[in-house]
């Protein structure tokens, strides 16, 4: 059975480039005859609002959608994503990192020239080279850290792997592009690579369907999933919808939210149009 799913973040308000992603993940799943469901991520309490996603279940309503009881909401499984955390750390593919964001930039200025991800300079990999006692100084301390995958011995536990995309194939996974990222914080318990790669194989979501965009955060959860022992559904990377300007929508372009165009007496079916699902 097909198992998509929508999983925004209660940030803001959603806009027509979200209701061309929660309609994608919901055609993908209709024609195939399985389930659609919906995911609240969460995770960081200092910009998640309920008001938001109380918005997000109405908008979702208006424009059409049903989905499958009940709702996973991130913020309330956190030991799902310790649990996760723990196992990694059994096999040390983890390690604190107590770089501030201006330690990161002073590394790679000092570098001249640092490896580009597609999120801009990789992480230069200062604290993966900190002895046993440094870090364990530190911890006692209580010096604030991350958690850092180290990408290059996970990649090596994990093997040679691939992913499938609907679209592109058979892909070779390389997490070297992405490199060390964090999967979690002292403010937030967890990142969005392990959440989405955990909260995935709980739901038993067997196709992901989300923008080209996040195409190369793939490569890291394909790693996570090997080393996790999770299965590997199928992706389907989209097209983005953009804006007059060719810029990727955003939660900035308030006048394409659904509550917007509601307002400005778009139909659902109007709406639906407008993201290129016409009934």
């Amino acid at each position: 059975m097909t198992i998509s799913r929508f999983a925004p973040s209660p940030t803001g308000r959603l806009h027509i480039g979200h209701a061309f992603s929660a309609l994608f993940a919901a055609r993908a799943a209709g024609r195939a005859g399985g389930q659609f469901l919906l995911r609240i991520e969460d995770i960081d309490a200092g910009r998640c609002r309920r008001e938001f996603e109380d918005a997000i279940y109405a908008d979702l309503t208006w424009l059409g959608l049903a989905w499958e009881r009940p709702v996973r909401r991130q913020s309330e499984h956190l030991a799902d994503y310790r649990a996760a955390l723990d196992k990694l750390s059994e096999i040390s593919v983890l390690y604190p990192c107590f770089c501030t964001r201006k330690d990161i930039t002073r590394e790679i200025e000092a570098a001249g020239r640092a490896p580009h991800g597609p999120d801009g300079p990789l992480y230069p990999g200062t604290c993966r080279a900190l002895s046993a006692g440094e870090r364990a100084d530190r911890l006692a301390a209580g010096a604030p850290h991350a958690l850092r995958l180290d990408m290059a011995r996970a990649a090596s536990l994990a093997g040679p792997l691939t992913f499938s995309d609907r679209e592109r194939g058979t892909i070779a996974v390389d997490g070297a592009g992405c490199g060390d990222v964090v999967l979690a914080r002292k403010e937030v318990a967890t990142s969005y690579h392990l959440a989405v790669t955990v909260d995935d194989a709980i739901q038993g979501v067997t196709l992901v369907t989300r923008g080209a965009d996040l195409l190369h955060a793939t490569h890291v959860h394909r790693i996570l999933q090997a080393l996790l022992g999770l299965p590997a559904p199928d992706y389907w990377h989209h097209r983005l919808l953009t804006g007059a300007d060719g810029r990727r929508l955003a939660k900035r372009d308030r006048s394409l939210t659904l509550a917007a165009l509601r307002h400005a007496g778009k139909s659902p079916a109007q709406v639906r149009a407008m993201a290129g699902f016409p009934d």
